[in-house]
């Protein structure tokens, strides 16, 4: 049976939700960004259970399979945008509807919908994230964060970084409170 949890975006988030099944004597086979796979089902107590324990820490245990589906299609924009050698050679509408199994329109439409913005402008709003992040580690110089997440130029990931941040990289780089967004508050 697979769970599904809104805002289960980084490691910490995985380890909360591993020992709040713990702590419930639930088994799970696997856990991953947003879902979880629990061996055999689990009662509607312990669900409820779960659901309190996993607000408390700002995730939420999701139902709805649309809102599901949305949830999915924003984890794997962050699978997209840390793990870019994943869609190295191929399109990141074809690799979402791969994953997922459904036309790339009807996801496209239904995150639209949703969220307000593109699942485009989403991935884009996660990348210049990422971009801020490299940045401010300071290991990379811009070709390479260029390269690592797949931008065919410098000039292009500058580009994209101006038009979303209104500053250049170098001007970011120089700020000394550089303003960043959490994973967990992107396309709202």
């Amino acid at each position: 049976m697979k769970l599904y949890v809104k805002n289960m975006v980084s490691i910490c988030c995985k380890r909360v939700v591993k020992s709040e099944l713990k702590k419930l004597g639930v088994f799970y086979l696997g856990v991953q960004l947003g879902e979880i796979e629990i061996q055999g089902d689990i009662t509607d107590s312990k669900r409820e259970q779960f659901k309190n324990a996993l607000q408390r820490f700002g995730l939420d245990l999701l139902e709805d399979k649309k809102t599901i589906l949305i949830e999915r299609i924003k984890n794997l924009v962050i699978e997209m945008v840390y793990t870019p050698e994943v869609v190295r050679n191929a399109s990141f509408t074809d690799f979402i509807a791969r994953k997922l199994h459904y036309h790339y329109t009807y996801l496209s439409n239904l995150f639209s919908k949703a969220m307000g913005i593109t699942i485009e402008q989403y991935f884009i709003a996660n990348k210049i994230e990422r971009v801020k992040e490299l940045i401010f580690n300071d290991e990379y110089n811009l070709t390479e964060i260029s390269f690592i997440l797949n931008y065919s130029s410098v000039a292009h990931l500058s580009n994209q970084f101006k038009k979303m941040t209104g500053l250049t990289p170098s001007q970011f780089k120089k700020l000394k409170e550089k303003p960043r967004c959490g994973l967990d508050r992107m396309g709202i």
